[in-house]
C-alpha cells in the first residue's frame, strides 16, 4: 500500500524558490525604509569566488582647493589636480538552516509540522537578515568610539544630570550635526521599543501618510522611525539600561546575494538552494523528513571596510557570526565623516 504524499513529493525546487523570492529582505523595515540599496557589483561579487572582495570607489573633488585664476601669460601653465580613490573590503556569508520532523508526529498531532516549517522559512530568513544588519551597526558604533574619537556618536547616558541621560530631541539633533552640512542625507532612525515609548511619551512622533500605501509612517524630527527590539542594550538593567539608537541615510547598506551558492577559498561551487529528504529508517522505521535552505549573502555598510583578521582575531566560523559582526576589530571607516551615512545616540529611556 502506498504511503501518504509527503513534503518531499510536493516541493518542486524551482517553484519553491520562486515563492521564497517574494519573501527576501525587502520585507524588513530597514529595506522598506530605503536604507538598503541593491548593488549589481555586490551581486556579481556574490557569484564570484573568494571569501572577501574589494570594492573600489572614487573620492569626491576637494572643494578646499582654491581654483586657478586665469591670466594672459601663455607661459603660466595650470597644474591639473587628480581625483583620489579608495577601497572597501566586503565579506560574504554562507548561511543555511535545516528543520526536520518525525512522521509519527503527524499521526499524533493530526497536523503537518513540515508544512508550517516550509511556510515560515522565509520569515525566518528576513528576521535573520535584519539581525545581521543590527549586529553590523553595533560593530560600526564600537569602531567609531574606539578608532575615530566617537565623531559619529552622541553619548548622553552618563550626563551629570540624570534627567539629561534620557533620550531626547537635543541628542538626536546633535547626532545629526555630526554629519555637518550633509546632515540632510539622514532619513531614518532605528530604535529599541523602549526608546520608541519615550518618543511617544514626549509626544514627538509625527505620522505622515504614505502616498502609495496610504499607511501612516511614524517620523521623529523628520526621520522615519524603525522600531526593533533587536537594537542592543549596551549596559545596565531596568531604568538604568543604556540603549543604542542609530540614525541612517538612504543606501546606508549595499546588498548583494545569490541563493544556493557556496564559495570555497577562491572558487565558486554551485549548491542546491533547497533540499528535501527522507530517512525511512529513523524513528526505528517510523520515518523522518527534513528540509534545508542555503543562502549566500553580502550586506555591506557604505564607507566602511571589513577587516578579516588572523588567528584569534579572525571570525569564529567560516562566515562571520552575529558576534563577529558586532566587534570593532572587524570594521574600519575608510571615508570622510560626511560620507558615512550613520550616526549613533547612546542614552537611557
Amino acid at each position: 500500500m502506498a504511503g501518504p504524499v509527503r513534503l518531499s513529493d510536493t516541493v518542486i525546487p524551482a517553484v519553491y524558490l520562486a515563492y521564497q523570492g517574494l519573501n527576501t529582505p525587502e520585507l524588513t523595515s530597514i529595506w522598506t525604509s530605503g536604507l538598503v540599496a541593491t548593488n549589481p557589483l555586490l551581486d556579481e561579487i556574490a557569484r564570484s569566488g573568494g571569501k572577501t572582495a574589494v570594492i573600489p570607489f572614487w573620492k569626491d573633488l576637494d572643494s578646499a582647493v582654491e581654483p586657478n585664476y586665469s591670466n594672459d601669460d601663455p607661459a603660466d601653465k595650470a597644474v591639473p589636480n587628480k581625483i583620489g580613490s579608495g577601497q572597501m573590503e566586503c565579506r560574504k556569508a554562507w548561511l543555511n538552516q535545516a528543520y526536520s520532523s518525525m512522521d509519527i508526529i503527524v499521526e499524533l498531532t493530526g497536523s503537518e509540522p513540515m508544512s508550517r516549517i516550509r511556510d515560515r522559512f522565509s520569515t525566518y530568513w528576513t528576521r535573520q537578515w535584519q539581525r545581521r544588519a543590527i549586529a553590523t551597526l553595533v560593530g560600526l558604533y564600537k569602531d567609531n568610539v574606539a578608532n575615530d574619537n566617537g565623531d559619529m556618536t552622541v553619548d548622553i547616558s552618563a550626563d551629570a544630570t540624570p534627567a539629561n541621560q534620557i533620550f531626547n530631541a537635543d541628542a538626536v539633533i546633535d547626532a545629526n550635526g555630526t554629519l555637518g552640512d550633509a546632515s540632510g542625507a539622514f532619513s531614518a532612525i532605528m530604535v529599541h521599543s523602549a526608546i520608541h515609548t519615550r518618543m511617544l511619551k514626549n509626544n514627538e512622533i509625527v505620522y505622515i501618510q504614505d502616498s502609495v500605501t496610504g499607511l501612516d509612517i511614524p517620523t521623529y524630527k523628520g526621520l522615519r522611525v524603525i522600531m526593533d527590539d533587536g537594537m542592543p542594550v549596551l549596559s545596565g538593567t531596568g531604568v538604568n539600561r543604556v540603549f543604542l539608537s542609530v540614525i541612517m541615510g538612504g543606501g546606508a547598506f549595499g546588498y548583494g546575494g545569490v541563493e544556493g551558492h557556496s564559495f570555497a577559498a577562491g572558487a565558486g561551487i554551485p549548491k542546491v538552494a533547497v533540499e528535501v529528504e527522507r530517512d525511512g529508517l529513523a524513528g526505528n522505521g517510523g520515518g523522518e523528513e527534513w528540509i534545508i535552505e542555503r543562502k549566500t549573502q553580502i550586506l555591506h555598510p557604505n564607507g566602511f571596510t571589513w577587516i578579516e583578521g588572523v588567528g584569534a582575531d579572525a571570525p569564529t566560523e567560516f562566515s562571520p557570526a552575529l558576534a563577529d559582526l558586532a566587534l570593532a576589530k572587524h570594521w574600519s571607516r575608510v571615508v570622510d565623516r560626511k560620507q558615512a551615512p550613520f550616526a549613533f545616540v547612546v542614552s537611557k529611556a
